[in-house]
């Protein structure tokens, strides 16, 4: 069975996790520069085997789309044409970073550490993989 990885995609930074083998934790992996991320990406995936993108899904409280989408669907795109054979899902990534922030906060996280945005992308990333594994698990 491969990993599932998930991708919190920013215009500058996106943070990236991934299952472990048997798909039960979601582990932050990478926080990679956006403009690298498909050069990432392939060489992960020739090392790993991979069987699933999660990607964030930037939505307002109306569920409508917000702004990043802009962005956001255009790399979807890119990683279908790049990655044809392996599916790609999609999950609300509505209050990640909020959540990923507070939570870096209640680990005691150093204030140095804590200004790392590279890191909240990261905790993103990882929230955005377990809300997939729970939403699959309760199928």
């Amino acid at each position: 069975m491969g990993r599932i990885l998930a991708i919190d995609y920013g215009r500058k930074r996106s943070g990236i996790a991934i299952t472990d083998s048997c798909r039960i934790i979601a582990n932050p992996l990478e926080c990679v520069r956006t403009h690298d991320i498909m050069d990432f990406l392939q060489v992960y995936i020739d090392k790993e085997n991979v069987d699933c993108f999660v990607v964030g899904e930037a939505r307002q409280m109306n569920n409508e789309a917000s702004e990043s989408s802009e962005y956001i669907e255009p790399f979807v795109k890119n990683l279908r044409r790049v990655f044809p054979d392996i599916p790609i899902e999609r999950i609300d990534e509505r209050f990640t970073s909020k959540i990923a922030t507070r939570t870096i906060l209640d680990m005691g996280t150093k204030k140095k550490q804590r200004q790392d945005k590279g890191l909240v992308d990261l905790v993103s990333a990882t929230l955005i993989l377990q809300s997939y594994l729970e939403k699959i698990n309760n199928m």
